[in-house]
């Protein structure tokens, strides 16, 4: 389970938005980029965008709030049996993200993210972490992970860099498509990494889904978000599922059940004769 703790902090990180299937009569797809409709005259399903301004603002413009809880039914793939979680997920806006988790009316697990770092304790293996976001990095295969990327991945908000000049901006059946039309460098302390990166978002700006490719490497993180809705005057999403490719496949994915807005006490404590767990 040492592993289940930063890993999670992430499946949060993700609910994918509300996908919207409009029903179109006499329509026909015959390849990937065209759709033929009732005249039969062929329409590019990526149109460029000219009111590119108002979609910078509702997609990178962070939400306004104070804090938010969120109740989830967590269900982790790895190859090896790990049952069902209950997850209770709070978010101070900019300040922390804390997390605890039980399976079968147990609880297992405990943690909390601050702009310093990560700390986990297993109470299963009586082990606990502290460590930088290096090791959320390398658990998600990718190396721009920050305090505020993660908070954005729980809320479902864009949590990488894009812009105009480096992105190509399109319009589909869908909503909006954003792809890096230029390997995206991200260098930090540790490591250098090129990614190709994909979002697309629904009419409304609500991501959907968010695909990394790492050009060096097999390495490759997906994220999706869907059945979006409105809470508080904040819009989340209710389902996320994370997949992370390298040497081997994992997928995270989450059913968030319930939101609240009220603040709530945090604790988090190590017990004395709990195992330091190195991260390397």
């Amino acid at each position: 389970m040492k592993r289940w703790i930063p890993l999670l902090f992430v499946l949060l990180a993700v609910s994918s938005c509300k996908t919207r299937n409009a029903a179109r009569k006499n329509t026909n797809i015959n390849d990937s980029t065209a759709v033929y409709t009732h005249n039969d005259n062929p329409k590019d399903v990526n149109e460029p965008v000219r009111d590119k301004l108002t979609f910078f603002e509702h997609v990178l413009v962070p939400p306004k709030f104070d804090q938010v809880k969120i109740n989830s039914k967590v269900n982790v793939e790895t190859g090896s049996f790990i049952p069902t979680l209950d997850a209770t997920i709070y978010i101070e806006n900019n300040q922390k993200v804390w997390m605890n988790l039980s399976a079968l009316f147990i609880n297992v697990a405990r943690g909390i993210a601050t702009p310093e770092g990560i700390k986990g304790l297993d109470r299963t293996n009586k082990s606990y972490i502290d460590s930088d976001f290096e090791y959320l990095n390398n658990l998600l295969n990718v190396n721009f992970i920050d305090y505020q990327a993660l908070q954005r991945i729980l809320m479902g908000r864009t949590f990488m860099k894009i812009n105009d000049s480096q992105f190509t901006l399109t319009k589909n059946a869908q909503g909006y498509k954003m792809v890096s039309n230029t390997n995206q460098k991200i260098t930090t302390a540790e490591k250098k990494r090129e990614y190709k990166i994909s979002l697309q978002y629904d009419q409304n700006y609500d991501l959907l889904n968010v695909e990394l490719k790492d050009v060096l490497s097999p390495d490759e993180l997906q994220i999706s978000y869907s059945n979006w809705d409105e809470y508080n005057g904040l819009r989340l999403p209710k389902n996320v599922k994370i997949i992370i490719k390298g040497s081997k496949t994992s997928q995270i994915m989450l059913e968030n059940t319930k939101f609240d807005f009220s603040k709530m006490e945090t604790a988090y404590s190590v017990p004395a004769n709990y195992k330091k767990i190195e991260i390397k």
